[in-house]
């Protein structure tokens, strides 16, 4: 048996992909994660210790391939920090991830869920309707993999039209002298005819002369927020606001979480700007909406009032401490909390108020499976559970899990 001395070379077959795109292999009965590999491959590397039972390994020679491996489309694949299987196929991207939600319902829930799971998809690459942009030293690009590091791009397969268009136009305007030298990172977000620019970190506050010295570079660039069309329904998406980033399958996942549900109340928790408030509002005769950010929670008011949805109620708070004052369950319930998913106290809430129908949409199997588990010992059942794939490229993906109390 190899040894695990480390970085002593060493050999092992990867037996399965990891959220957080890396493959898994043993040695010696320690994991080991390794980045850029594939199921069934037989790796010889350099391990490196990151705690008790658990490596990692640098200087990875593939000695025998996947059938399933391919050459990556983006010359920045592996350098660049943004995507993590382009190494292999779209097909096979699919089949892995539903293969790790699979597990991570196993591992962390107790679930073995044997029905099928649906997979939403859609075209792989120039989904991203936003990108974050890091700046130094004269470079443009994005953080190379578990690094601040910057690794300098020209453009992004993964990113829409217009924003590989502004990269494009970035990209050399940072080495001039208009550019401040002070400036981290800017997100760029599009409706694919504006786009929004938001300073994320810098050092000191950002002139406005730049952006109108940025907006003759870049003419797509609006002043303030942007509307977006999705869903049947028009938002104003404000600097701040969070938005679903892959523009082909907003509408796929909106009917994925609607379903076909309708009735007299609904509730939609971390409702951000209404994505999914503003159509239950068209199904249910009275909404509660329920945003706790500043800026999100002005966009859902405005939205619903634009849409001249009256039978909307907005409310600002966090969802637990909604959740604490409410007396009775609506007919149906959405939350789509953020990657903490929902949490002990919200979730033994939605257990004391048991509405009869409950949606959750997450964007980590982790949390979702915890949360799951909590909701799953205290009477409820899945009666749907789906995979949308709305990150191509990378290990993320969403889930929409339909669930049913006292059926």
């Amino acid at each position: 048996m190899a040894s695990t001395k480390e970085n002593s070379p060493a050999e092992i077959e990867i037996e399965k992909l990891v959220y957080g795109g890396d493959g898994l292999g043993r040695l010696d009965g320690q994991v080991v994660l390794m980045p850029y590999v594939l199921p069934g491959e037989k790796i010889s590397f350099r391990p490196q210790r990151m705690k008790a039972g658990l490596l990692k390994g640098t200087q990875v020679e593939i000695l025998h391939a996947s059938a399933e491996r391919i050459k990556p489309r983006c010359e920045y694949f592996m350098a660049c920090g943004g995507c993590h299987l382009q190494h292999t196929g779209y097909a096979f991207q699919l089949t892995q991830k539903l293969s790790i939600l699979r597990e991570t319902l196993r591992r962390i829930a107790g679930l073995e869920y044997s029905e099928d799971i649906a997979a939403i998809s859609g075209e792989p690459w120039a989904y991203r309707n936003r990108v974050q942009l890091h700046f130094k030293a004269g470079t443009c690009g994005f953080y190379k993999a578990e690094s601040h590091a910057i690794q300098g791009v020209s453009h992004c397969e993964i990113s829409a039209p217009l924003l590989n268009e502004a990269i494009g136009k970035i990209n050399p305007a940072v080495k001039k002298q208009e550019w401040p030298d002070f400036l981290r990172s800017l997100e760029l977000f599009t409706n694919g005819t504006e786009i929004q620019v938001n300073v994320l970190e810098s050092n000191r506050p950002v002139a406005a002369r730049f952006f109108t010295w940025l907006k003759e570079l870049v003419p797509a660039i609006a002043a303030g927020a942007i509307e977006y069309e999705a869903a049947g329904e028009r938002f104003r998406i404000s600097g701040g606001s969070f938005f679903q980033t892959n523009r082909f399958l907003i509408n796929a996942l909106v009917n994925e979480v609607l379903g076909d549900e309708s009735g007299e109340d609904a509730i939609d928790l971390y409702a951000g700007v209404g994505l999914f408030t503003l159509p239950v509002a068209k199904r249910f005769q009275r909404v509660q909406a329920v945003e706790r950010g500043a800026t999100a929670f002005r966009d859902l008011e405005f939205n619903a009032a634009t849409a001249k949805l009256i039978n909307v109620s907005a409310q600002r708070a966090p969802a637990e401490e909604f959740l604490r004052e409410l007396r009775t369950a609506p007919a149906w319930m959405v939350a789509d909390p953020p990657r903490a998913g929902l949490g002990k106290e919200a979730a033994a809430e939605l257990l004391r108020l048991k509405p009869k129908l409950l949606t959750l949409v997450s964007c980590d199997p982790a949390t979702l499976a915890r949360d799951l588990k909590t909701l799953l010992a205290g009477g409820y059942k899945i009666s749907r559970l789906s995979l949308v794939d709305l990150f191509p490229q990378t290990y993320h993906f969403e889930t929409v899990v339909r669930l049913s109390f006292g059926n």
